[in-house]
């Protein structure tokens, strides 16, 4: 993007773009997020709006502004560049829901005001680059999650079947086991509320309780954090290698551009002594 800037004819277009993409700008930005989301929430203890309400509303509205002028300044000086990257699509979105009318049936939607605290999202890098690996590694979850209800629809089917006659309530049926064994999965009272309570009359209920914690809990859910986690380092690793291409790449010109200008010293020299004998 600084290289596109700097290829710009001069002209107050090209001081706008120096601007938008400026650190002080974004700083600037994430101060008025940070502000807006302290008032935000705020304005939910009745106290604070007794005090202070009005004030509250106030620097709501002057923040909405703020991101709307931010978000005009970005359309005017990247133009149709704006609509190509997906992170503008999304602040556009978030500021657009907050300008939703307060009355009617959109009103509902100004709860989602808090999403503004989302941007930071956008603005910081390193926030940017955690989304970004979640994304990068949702094709991957996908054979996971299969994996996941795969185990999950035999243990509840197994679980019905040993345990449904004597406790109806927690595996009466596939619906209510999968449900048990979701509370079992995130050892949520797993213990205390459904698997002693079926020891008690299942003693035996452990070997099909642990081998299922183990396998749910400590091995399929950790490779979500494994698939996360490596996709993050191969992002950093592109981002190194590409810091590394772009050093490369300006040495080779600062080598060239200097043996331009021996080349050139060398022919200004050469003239000078033509041009004395002469």
């Amino acid at each position: 993007m600084n290289e596109a800037v700097a290829k710009l004819p001069a002209s107050p277009r090209r001081g706008l773009l120096g601007l938008v993409e400026s650190r002080a700008f974004s700083t600037a930005i994430t101060a008025v997020i940070l502000i807006n989301a302290i008032t935000l929430g705020l304005e939910t203890s009745p106290r604070a709006m007794a005090a202070i309400g009005p004030w509250l509303l106030a620097i709501d509205t002057i923040a909405l502004w703020v991101f709307t002028l931010e978000l005009g300044l970005k359309l005017v000086a990247w133009r149709t560049r704006f609509f190509r990257d997906g992170w503008n699509l999304f602040d556009l979105a978030i500021v657009a829901i907050a300008w939703l009318p307060a009355a009617g049936p959109l009103a509902v939607l100004r709860a989602l005001r808090i999403m503004r605290i989302l941007r930071l999202v956008s603005i910081v890098p390193q926030m940017r680059t955690v989304v970004g690996a979640l994304f990068r590694a949702l094709p991957g979850m996908g054979s996971i999650v299969a994996v996941l209800l795969l185990v999950y629809y035999v243990a509840a089917v197994m679980a019905t079947k040993l345990f449904g006659t004597a406790f109806p309530e927690l595996f009466g049926n596939i619906g209510a086991s999968m449900f048990s064994l979701f509370q079992v999965m995130t050892l949520e009272s797993w213990s205390m509320g459904i698997v002693r309570p079926v020891m008690e009359v299942y003693p035996q209920a452990w070997l099909f309780f642990v081998p299922f914690i183990v396998v749910t809990s400590f091995t399929v859910l950790n490779l979500f954090i494994a698939l996360i986690v490596n996709s993050m380092q191969t992002l950093q690793t592109r981002s190194q290698e590409t810091i590394r291409a772009e050093a490369v790449v300006a040495h080779d010109e600062r080598e060239a551009l200097a043996r331009q200008l021996d080349a050139l010293t060398t022919e200004v020299v050469a003239l000078r002594r033509r041009l004395e004998r002469d």
